[in-house]
C-alpha cells in the first residue's frame, strides 16, 4: 500500500512517510522500518532536508510487487511446513501429504507477483491477469469444438 501510494504521489516531489501513514492509515514507526529495508534493497531513495521524503529509484512500471515483498522480508509461502532441506518437512524427514500442493501454490503466488508492477496496481490492470482455470478453459474449448 505504501509503495503504491509513493508511486502515485512522488511525481513532482519526494513524499514524506507521515503523509503516506496518514493516507493509508499505517503506523509511522512501522513505515520507517519498512522503508529502511526498501532503501537497503535499492527500491527507494531518501531525500533529506525541507521538502524531503522518499522517491522510487526506478519507475513504477519497472518495480515489481514481488521485489517489494522480498525486500521487507515477507515470505511468499503458502505451506506451514518448516524448511528441512530436500528430504521433507516431517520429523521423519518425509514430506507431509499436502506439502507439494502448498509449495506449488506459493510458487504460483510468487510468479504472479513477479508479473505485477506498481504501475499495474495504480492503473488497476490486475483483472486482465487472472486466467480461467484449466478445466473451465478445456470445457469451453470442447463446447466450441462441438458447436462447430
Amino acid at each position: 500500500m505504501a509503495m503504491v501510494d509513493l508511486a502515485r504521489h512522488a511525481q513532482a516531489k519526494p513524499v514524506s512517510l507521515s503523509d503516506i501513514a496518514a493516507r493509508q492509515e499505517i503506523s509511522l514507526s512501522y513505515l520507517e522500518q519498512l522503508f529502511a529495508r526498501l532503501r537497503r534493497a535499492g527500491l527507494v531513495k531518501s531525500v533529506r532536508g525541507p521538502g524531503g521524503g522518499y522517491r522510487l529509484t526506478r519507475g513504477s512500471a519497472e518495480t515489481r510487487v514481488s521485489e517489494i515483498i522480498l525486500a521487507v522480508d515477507e515470505p511468499i509461502k503458502a505451506t506451514r511446513c518448516t524448511e528441512m532441506g530436500t528430504t521433507g518437512c516431517r520429523a521423519d524427514r518425509s514430506k507431509c501429504l499436502t506439502h507439494d500442493l502448498w509449495e506449488e501454490l506459493g510458487n504460483q503466488i510468487h510468479m504472479f507477483l513477479s508479473s505485477v508492477t506498481l504501475l499495474d496496481v495504480l492503473e488497476r490492470k490486475l483483472s486482465t491477469r487472472i486466467v480461467e482455470a484449466p478445466t473451465a478453459a478445456a470445457a469451453k474449448s470442447d463446447a466450441m469444438a462441438a458447436a462447430s
